[in-house]
């Protein structure tokens, strides 16, 4: 399956760096822009897709609700 977001990139000396608009907390960089968008494509897995622990017996959950 496939998605598509919007690469938002800037050059930082030596390196190119960005972050995926649409998923906040997913930034990488590389030397090269192919090597970003691999980086950011990682980054995307390990924020999104990455298998989490289970919480600590016990553990208790609740609907909030939070100011946008």
């Amino acid at each position: 399956m496939s998605g598509r977001f919007t690469l938002e990139f800037w050059r930082d000396g030596d390196f190119y760096v960005g972050r995926l608009l649409e998923v906040p907390g997913v930034f990488s960089q590389g030397e090269t822009l192919d090597e970003l968008r691999e980086n950011i494509q990682d980054a995307y897995d390990l924020m999104v897709t990455q298998e989490r622990t289970p919480a600590p017996a016990g553990a208790e959950r609740e609907p909030v609700e939070l100011e946008v």
